[in-house]
């Protein structure tokens, strides 16, 4: 009777140190009295972020937070299964549109309506985050998708930011002339994503332009985005894009924006820090290409509030989650990452001290749309609208190209 006793208790102790095993490999594990939680996004920003771990936990004496980054083409694409068993990112960042309804429809969010830290955000800037009345993610960037541009150069050679087509292309012409790039541009990557939204702002004015594309309302091969595909098109064979563009990824586009060999990048505000990291004496700052007659353009440019924080409905430990999301919300936290990143941040009372910023302040004043790629929630739509821009510029025609797309966009709809 005695040896069965011992041999249960026996089973019993192996079963537990199974299970603090299991426990101890948990990203959102606890250990040594500590709560361990996961945070996971794609800034590269590592510097400012390990500052502010650094701070929280000191803190919170009782919570480590571990930090993963991926890059933002990666993020998209794995993010969601990373949430799905609840081992990693208790909290997390998440783009606007479809990411963030593909992450809302899996039931990833927790529903942060009512928790006082989110009053510490500007109200109409944190929209993106939130659906049906209730507020799931709190975006923590204020960006602008507009190209970035070297002040300097213009003002070496007497340019200034155009206000129709016409004068954008020959501002293109002059630095071309000149022996410098016009328009860095990563093809590779983020660059037909990023250019799409200012190139299409004021050929297709209706905001809800692709609600209609994916109710069927609408289609590619109508003239608003052939005539976007055309332009494309004609500024890569004017050689106003530099040589092997749809091969360039981002830190190339960058790296000759730092070099001074090309006067505009087009991606957006997020790309200041790198560029001036690589040349921190640069003047910057952001114009958008207006491709109608000046009497005719709507939009000054385009605006994006994104890396939306959230924490995740299977976090482990949510209220150490939401003390960190808290903790990020304030405004120390918060103006600490807009001056060190040049990125501003909706959070209400920052300070900023960031040059760079304070270049690009008055942006916030123009007349500007929310980026219109993001408005696009079917994935595989949003990946035929890009893919049509690197089928223009790698020779397909505008219509054909245009063609291509729609055939996709049929599909999804079941047309």
């Amino acid at each position: 009777m005695k040896k069965k006793k011992r041999s249960t208790m026996a089973v019993i102790t192996l079963a537990l140190s199974l299970v603090v095993s299991a426990c101890g490999s948990d990203n959102s594990s606890s250990e040594g009295g500590k709560v361990k939680i996961s945070f996971i996004h794609w800034n590269s920003e590592a510097a400012v972020w390990n500052e502010l771990i650094s701070e929280f936990e000191t803190e919170n004496p009782n919570i480590d937070v571990t930090m993963q980054t991926f890059p933002s083409e990666q993020y998209q694409t794995t993010a969601q299964a990373k949430l799905m068993d609840g081992s990693v990112g208790d909290v997390f960042a998440s783009f606007p549109g479809a990411q963030f309804e593909s992450i809302l429809k899996a039931g990833l969010y927790t529903d942060l309506t009512g928790e006082a830290f989110v009053d510490n955000y500007k109200p109409d800037l944190i929209e993106s985050g939130a659906k049906d009345g209730k507020q799931y993610a709190l975006p923590y960037n204020l960006i602008y998708n507009v190209p970035v541009y070297n002040a300097g150069l213009f003002e070496q050679y007497g340019l200034t930011p155009p206000t129709d087509w016409e004068g954008f292309l020959a501002l293109c012409e002059k630095l071309k002339s000149e022996g410098i790039i016009p328009i860095a541009f990563p093809g590779a990557d983020i660059g037909p994503g990023q250019f799409m939204n200012p190139m299409m702002m004021n050929n297709a004015p209706d905001e809800e332009i692709f609600d209609k594309l994916e109710s069927g309302e609408a289609k590619l091969t109508d003239e608003w985005w052939v005539k976007t595909l055309a332009q494309f098109k004609e500024l890569n064979d004017k050689g106003y894009f530099q040589e092997g563009a749809l091969g360039t990824n981002t830190d190339g586009a960058i790296a000759l924006m730092a070099q001074q060999k090309a006067a505009m990048i087009a991606t957006g505000s997020y790309s200041m820090s790198a560029i001036l990291a690589g040349n921190p004496e640069l003047d910057l700052n952001l114009l958008a290409p207006i491709t109608v007659p000046a009497d005719e353009a709507t939009y000054e440019g385009i605006h994006t509030t994104t890396f939306m924080l959230g924490i995740n409905s299977k976090s482990k430990h949510p209220e150490e989650a939401k003390k960190f999301l808290e903790f990020l919300s304030t405004a120390e936290a918060a103006g600490k990452v807009a001056n060190e990143t040049e990125q501003d941040v909706p959070v209400k009372d920052i300070e900023y001290t960031s040059p760079a910023l304070t270049a690009i302040s008055d942006w916030s004043t123009k007349n500007t749309r929310f980026q219109p790629r993001y408005l696009i929630t079917n994935i595989e739509i949003q990946k035929a609208v890009t893919s049509s821009i690197q089928e223009v510029m790698s020779g397909i025609t505008p219509e054909k190209a245009a063609e291509n797309a729609q055939a996709i966009v049929d599909q999804q709809l079941n047309l």
